[in-house]
Parts: structure tokens; sequence; C-alpha cells
């Protein structure tokens, strides 16, 4: 039965809840949630197991903060045995429009804090990301209160659509693979 390791990343405290930078545990948690599951506190991380056409997804959201996401990765990446191939980290993503989602193999950590301590954990990029558009859409200097800002009320239904497409976008990366996966998504717009 092939095993995989989904990763939200985000920050712990209702502070944070619902914020654009959240959106890595928001999604997870909907993972999670369509496919009966349910999280419990253990090292470094909330985690959760289920199982979806006889392949087991271990879904973590690292209790660490943001800045110090990679412990928690490579804690549960080396505890279960996956693959770093196997792995698909789904991040927030300033540099992309509301409307969309990118889906990469490798790749640099863009300047994304979270990102940039996995990859010094990991000692590469070379692993799957899960690229969640939220925009730019704040004045000059504001950029981290847009990040850690609740969504717009205008744009929540877009955000819940593009939850429920990463949702399938996971489900697509564990039955076909990501070369097709990328394909299949990376290019569209969404809109509601």
């Amino acid at each position: 039965m092939s095993k995989f390791l989904i990763i939200g990343l985000g920050n712990v405290g209702n502070e944070y809840a619902n914020t654009r930078h959240n959106i890595g545990f928001d999604v997870v948690n909907a993972f999670v949630t369509k496919h009966g599951g349910s999280f419990r506190v253990d090292r470094l991380a909330y985690v959760a197991e289920v199982k979806w056409k006889g392949k087991i997804f271990v879904c973590i959201c690292p209790t660490t903060f943001m800045n110090l996401s990679g412990r928690a990765f490579k804690y549960w990446q080396e505890k279960e045995k996956i693959n770093l191939e196997n792995t698909l980290t789904i991040v927030d993503d300033l540099a992309l429009p509301l409307d969309k989602i990118r889906l990469r193999g490798t790749g640099t950590h863009a300047g994304h804090n979270g990102l940039k301590d996995i990859q010094n954990i990991l000692g590469t990029d070379a692993y799957p990301k899960l690229r969640f558009g939220i925009g730019s859409a704040f004045p000059k200097g504001l950029q981290a209160d847009f990040v850690l800002g609740k969504w717009n009320p205008t744009e929540v239904p877009l955000v819940q659509y593009k939850i429920e497409k990463c949702i399938d976008v996971i489900e697509s990366f564990a039955a076909i693979g990501i070369e097709k996966t990328m394909t299949a998504f990376n290019q569209l717009s969404f809109s509601v």
C-alpha cells in the first residue's frame, strides 16, 4: 500500500485561523474531513491518517509555527518512511493570483519562510509543493498584514471552491502522479 505525507503549512492559534497564511492548514483539514479522518496532537504536529483507494495519507499541520516547519516535515517523513516524491506541501503564495493554484515537483522557497525552513532542513528544494494563490492586493509595506489577515468576505466563496479543487489535486497526485496532475490543474483559472 503506497503511503503519502501531506503537509499543510500554517500557524497554530486562534488568531491565525482563517488567515491567508494558514491556507495549508485549511486544505489539509478539508482533505482529512472529506475522508472521515480526525486529528490528534502528536510530536511537532497535529496528525491524521486517512485511507483512500488503497493509499495511506499521513496528514500533518505542524505545531512548530510556520518558520520552523522543516522539523515536523523531516520527523514525520522519516518516522513514516515516506519517499520525498510522495510528500506534498501545501502553502500560500503571494506571487500567484487568487484564481490560481500551482503544483510543482521542485522549486525554490521564493521567500516563503515555511518553505525556506523545509529546504534548509532537507538540504534540497526537490520536493512537491502545491501553491495556493492568495494574490498581492496590499499597499506597499503591508505584506505581513495582508498575509496574516483574514480573507475578505468577497473572496471566501472562491477560496472555498479552491480548497475543494486542492483536495482533487491531492487525490490526483496520489492516483496518477505529479506530471499528469500538473497538466490537469496548473493552467486553470478558478471562479465561482
